[in-house]
């Protein structure tokens, strides 16, 4: 029997809704929580496996999509969050009480300043963007699991439809290759 991947993708996966506005990000606190408003959906909304992400209780994978940072805002609880490393790429904004990450920004030159990263289920809102591929699938490996095991996990999210990877998708990582090509003065800017 294959491992817990994520919620999102244990039971199948639900199609988004193409006409979906955005809508709240709630920490797991039970009274006053942190509360993030999405005014869009997410895009490239992935199974990651690295170990940086904030995963739910008994997953091995996060599911995580990004969106402009101007689409995001702290609308309940602002003074409950923190930055889990403030030296990291992705500055995961944290609740101090039950651990959550809220969001993910990145203020460094980097190909994807300008996004944030966010976890859809922290939402009760249905219609986000379904994930549309698995990234970083090997790093459970360096986390700790059973390397024996890593074809079962490749095998469940090939179930549900979704690509492994051990990095990002193609386009995206052709996005990455464009802009640091542009930054090195190797392509037109």
């Amino acid at each position: 029997m294959a491992p817990s991947i994520h919620p999102l993708v244990d039971n199948g996966i639900t199609p988004g809704s193409p006409s979906f506005s955005g809508g709240t990000l709630r920490c797991l606190c039970t009274s006053n929580p942190v509360e993030v408003t999405l005014a869009s959906d997410v895009v490239h909304n992935h199974a990651c496996g690295c170990s940086k992400c904030w995963k739910p209780a008994g997953a091995l994978f996060s599911v995580v999509g990004v969106v402009p940072d101007a689409n995001l805002s702290v609308t309940a609880n602002a003074d409950k969050l923190y930055v889990t490393d403030p030296s990291a790429a992705i500055l995961r904004n944290t609740c101090k009480e039950c651990n959550t990450c809220l969001y993910g920004n990145i203020e460094k030159e980097h190909p994807f300043k300008g996004l944030s990263f966010v976890h859809v289920e922290l939402s009760d809102q249905k219609g986000w963007q379904a994930p549309q591929f698995a990234a970083f699938v090997s790093s459970i490996i360096e986390q700790g699991f059973d390397p024996k095991g890593i074809d079962e996990v490749r095998a469940k999210f090939k179930s549900v439809g979704l690509e492994t990877y051990d990095a990002l998708s193609p386009p995206l990582m052709d996005a990455i290759a464009t802009w640091t090509a542009k930054k090195n003065g190797k392509l037109p800017a």
